[in-house]
């Protein structure tokens, strides 16, 4: 094996298998029905306090897949569903299983053009969360809307959806693009469950469900018994408060959660002593703050995993390790990757490049529609992540391909400026990008939200970055902005920010 190429068990302990695609002998739609009859009164979902059981969610999802049915969805349809984290969502998920459908999520705040484009490529019969002038000719379900009470909710004849799931990605970038699973909704009741989650267990997913991460690990858990506890907007104090009422085992987040989270006053008043397992994973962590997560939790509980939507490989690290190799995401334990330059060729250990990645199977793990893949010889893939690989086979991350800023001749990586940003305790997000610049091509602008009753100016930002970055990495323009600029699952719209000031 060559330095650039890692399938290794991490020492997480997680190995390949854990991630694994599970094949099993019971449809999606088939398995949760087994759970709410073997326990019908155990809770199922709760969202912002209101909760439904097994029972109540799967009369719920039986009554909406017949209903979807006469609207014209079948084994093989896409089902676009728009709805905000609740327990309708959930039921909307699973009575596209019912009916051997793949579910579709997307943003609830989705404007119609961008909704449209969507649509188009799935084409599905039906569309949940949008208003019924929004897509001609085509049925669409409101936020709100319910079948009917007298609808038969008994169970449904057992079938298997093609594609378990089918996300949407690179709306930031132009068009965007459906990944479609390659797994068929197929659940194993023998397999343990994946990503250290427990049968019959409590979770907490705050973020939102249109994103891959919450959307596949809530629904997997909500198979394997899970209580799923979740909220329509995360909210610090929220999450805090119902991981004291709810109890929950294992917990997933992003770094924007885990910046308010750790930054919301009293923080250390509320017990977390159920977690189990938290992970993070979807944007880079700052490292002083995984830090203090670390500190705050413990790093055996904390737990990082690094991949794309496309599952091709994935990599763990456990906070402790972490600490030893700090800023690394970990080791290989699913798949290949390996670092490479402009011209395909490996790069040396610790050298930076752009990384590519393949399933060590060599089976497809994913289909685009509306897309292709970047890809090179022999399976090599990449998501446009630049970064580097150790000696040891760590893998460590730079920045995004796209969003790397060219300012006088010299790399900028924006997330190294944004955590460096949002050490300051009166920042409550922050977004860096590039304009154009006559001189240097491009100059490095940076727009802030600080915190309520916060004031901040330039001066201030750059005094505070004089002592944590080298001149030229330094924001020449800053932008103060009310609202947030990255959304609940710590996105940032890079190309959509600097179209808007260029």
């Amino acid at each position: 094996m060559s330095h650039q190429i890692c399938s290794v068990q991490s020492d997480s302990g997680l190995s390949e298998s854990v991630l694994s695609p599970r094949m099993g002998t019971m449809s999606y739609g088939s398995a949760f029905t087994a759970i709410a009859q073997a326990d019908p009164d155990r809770l199922a979902v709760t969202c912002d306090g209101q909760s439904l059981t097994r029972s109540e969610l799967e009369s719920l999802a039986n009554r909406i897949a017949r209903s979807i049915a006469e609207m014209g969805v079948e084994v093989g349809s896409y089902v676009t569903i728009g709805l905000p984290n609740s327990a309708e969502f959930y039921a909307a998920v699973l009575a596209a299983w019912k009916l051997g459908a793949t579910p579709q999520p997307v943003s609830p705040r989705l404007p119609d053009r961008e909704r449209a484009a969507i649509v188009e490529l799935a084409d599905p019969p039906v569309v949940f969360g949008a208003d019924p002038e929004s897509h001609p000719g085509r049925t669409c379900l409101p936020v709100g809307w319910a079948p009917d009470a007298t609808i038969d909710d008994s169970p449904l004849p057992d079938v298997v959806s093609p594609s378990w799931k089918a996300p949407t990605s690179g709306g930031s970038t132009g068009r965007p693009k459906l990944i479609v699973a390659a797994d068929p909704a197929l659940y194993d009741t023998d397999a343990p469950p994946g990503m250290m989650t427990m049968r019959d267990g409590t979770m907490m997913v705050p973020g939102p469900m249109y994103h891959n991460a919450p959307f596949a690990f809530s629904v997997r858990g909500l198979l394997d018994g899970n209580h799923v506890v979740t909220m329509r907007r995360f909210d610090a104090e929220a999450t805090l408060t119902a991981i004291e009422q709810h109890r929950p085992d294992w917990m997933l987040l992003v770094p924007t959660m885990m910046l308010r989270m750790f930054r919301l006053e009293g923080r250390e008043d509320f017990d977390m002593s159920s977690l189990k397992v938290v992970w993070h994973m979807a944007a880079p962590c700052a490292p002083w703050l995984k830090e203090d997560w670390i500190n705050w939790i413990g790093g055996d509980r904390l737990f990082e995993l690094y991949a794309g939507t496309e599952a091709q490989a994935v990599t763990i690290v456990r906070g402790d390790e972490w600490m030893a190799r700090r800023g690394t995401v970990g080791r290989v334990v699913s798949g290949e990757m390996k670092v490479l330059d402009e011209d395909h060729n490996d790069v040396a250990p610790g050298t930076v490049g752009e990384i590519y990645m393949r399933s060590s199977t060599g089976a497809e793990t994913y289909r685009y529609v509306g897309a292709e893949a970047k890809r090179i010889d022999d399976g090599w893939e990449s998501l446009g992540d630049l970064g580097w690989i150790d000696e040891d086979g760590y893998v460590y991350l730079s920045d995004r391909l796209g969003d790397m800023i060219l300012s006088g001749g010299a790399n900028i990586y924006p997330a190294e400026v944004e955590a460096a940003i949002e050490e300051h305790d009166a920042v409550e997000s922050s977004a860096v990008i590039g304009l154009p610049d006559e001189d240097l091509g491009n100059r490095v602008h940076a727009l802030v939200q600080f915190a309520p009753g916060s004031s901040l100016t330039d001066t201030d930002l750059q005094a505070h970055l004089a002592d944590r970055l080298v001149r030229y990495k330094i924001p020449r323009s800053f932008e103060f902005v009310d609202e947030p600029v990255r959304d609940d699952a710590g996105k940032v719209r890079r190309s959509a920010l600097r179209a808007e000031r260029s």
